[in-house]
């Protein structure tokens, strides 16, 4: 698969996607530092790949996957979190992890290609 522009990487959609769902699942926390860490991690993730993208070198698009990596950790940090105090549900829980861990796998696969 040709890759043209960075909303063709599955990892970019994948993380707008984790947005999305996540917006839904949180709406009605009420934790304003919880939220706004747990959504610029999130937005990390999207805006690291586009951005890395975007500047059209290897090894820029290399640090920024890295970058957008590491925001994918943050984000799994915060979801073990949102499940010990009750906001989100077992269930919503295991279905963002799940996409947290494949866009962890698939950026892993993305950078090292790069190399």
């Amino acid at each position: 698969m040709t890759i043209n522009q960075f909303e063709d990487i599955k990892a970019w959609q994948l993380s707008r996607e984790l947005y999305l769902e996540s917006k839904n699942v949180f709406k009605n926390v009420k934790d304003n530092v919880f939220n706004y860490q747990y959504f610029r991690a999130v937005l990390s993730i999207m805006n690291n790949i586009a951005e890395g993208f975007e500047r059209r070198a290897d090894n820029q698009f290399h640090y920024f996957l890295i970058i957008a990596k590491g925001s994918a950790g943050e984000v799994r940090s915060m979801l073990h979190l949102a499940k010990e105090l009750n906001y989100c549900s077992v269930p919503e829980y295991e279905e963002l992890i799940s996409i947290c861990v494949s866009i962890s796998k698939m950026l892993s696969k993305l950078a090292s290609s790069l190399k």
